[in-house]
């Protein structure tokens, strides 16, 4: 890897889905969901696997971003970027680039998210590596996980023709992005062979980004533009607090890569790859007993109960259950929560139903 390449963490989310553990206050990437590091730790340890520290930029919000220097100190205090508040990873994408870009006119950007799960690290660094290569000549690149099983949860990626050029791994060019789809819908792509899940890693040169934002999205370029302006000077706050709030929260998925003419993709077989994006998602991560289940910082007792997962915020509680088939239980300390597995994603709709009802102290 040369001394003009980056990489970007979007650490800004609130993992709502892996309610009541995930908290504002200790949002998913923040806890130790899968062993003794967090989500956040582990993912800078992948990533110093290629990039020295320094050159590793975080994207946060200010209360995660001091709970994160001292999860992981050695990363510089100026490779924090602050939003004020969260607008979506267009404008995470965004402003990233345009510091960079700033720093180095020369740069080139891994985008990761601070809370995947990645078990295969060394065909991780290969494909990164391989990314890079074809980021050079000026695509956008994005990773693509080849999906095991007809997900409803994710958005997919379908792949059209191989790219001309020789690269050391199989990359095409993207037909299009499809929203998260229908069971019918998924059990069509994933037997169709040429779609892969989209995974939101992404790897392009600053300039190429910066490119297609003034393109699609001339308001966020300005902001970002007149922000990045004035980034190493006592003027930058006052700049970020008058044009933030006034940006429309959008996806880099919808807001560019969806309509970007020079878009690839690689598709990720093997990656032994999680958005741990909900309780269910662990079933996949953890490795379950003789009848499916997942104990963590549990003593579980269990009878006649099969693919069911107890997890206890407080180590060592004795967990038990009985009869017990496709079921979630969590244990927060202060909240238990008992759901079916196939209803795992429906715990947002208690988060949602939570905030109107002004309940702040579960939230």
């Amino acid at each position: 890897m040369n001394s003009h390449t980056y990489a970007v963490i979007m650490a800004g989310g609130g993992g709502t889905r892996l309610w009541p553990l995930s908290r504002k206050e200790t949002p998913k990437q923040l806890l130790p969901l899968l062993g003794k590091e967090t989500l956040f730790q582990s993912t800078v340890a992948r990533l110093e696997a290629l990039f020295p520290p320094e050159r590793i930029l975080i994207v946060t919000v200010a209360e995660q971003a001091r709970v994160m220097q001292e999860q992981v100190p050695a990363i510089p205090k100026e490779n924090y970027l602050i939003e004020p508040a969260p607008r979506g990873t267009a404008s995470v994408v965004a402003l990233a680039a345009a510091v960079l870009q700033k720093r180095d006119p020369q740069a080139m950007m891994a985008i990761q998210t601070a809370d995947h799960h990645i078990r295969n690290k060394d065909l991780f660094k290969y494909l990164i590596t391989s990314a890079f290569d074809v980021a050079e000549r000026d695509y956008l690149v994005t990773l693509g996980i080849t999906p095991t099983f007809p997900s409803t949860g994710y958005g997919y990626i379908q792949q059209g023709e191989p790219l001309p050029d020789e690269y050391k791994y199989p990359v095409y060019t993207v037909r299009r992005f499809k929203e998260k789809p229908d069971e019918v819908t998924a059990q069509g792509l994933l037997q169709s062979g040429d779609h892969s899940w989209n995974s939101g890693m992404f790897v392009w040169k600053t300039s190429a980004i910066l490119a297609e934002f003034e393109k699609q999205m001339p308001e966020l370029f300005k902001v970002v533009s007149a922000i990045s302006s004035v980034w190493d000077t006592p003027k930058r706050e006052a700049v970020i607090q008058e044009h933030w709030s006034s940006l429309k929260s959008q996806t880099i998925d919808y807001g560019i890569m969806e309509h970007a003419e020079k878009v690839a993709v690689l598709p990720a077989g093997g990656l032994g790859w999680s958005d741990v994006g909900a309780w269910d998602s662990l079933f996949e991560v953890l490795m379950p007993d003789a009848n499916g289940n997942v104990a963590v910082n549990a003593e579980h007792i269990e009878i006649d109960s099969h693919h069911t997962l107890v997890y206890s915020a407080n180590n060592g509680r004795l967990m038990v259950t009985i009869g017990m088939d496709n079921v979630i239980v969590v244990d927060s300390g202060d909240v238990l929560l008992v759901c079916k597995a196939d209803q795992a994603q429906r715990v947002r709709d208690v988060v949602e139903k939570l905030k109107k009802e002004k309940q702040e102290k579960y939230l």
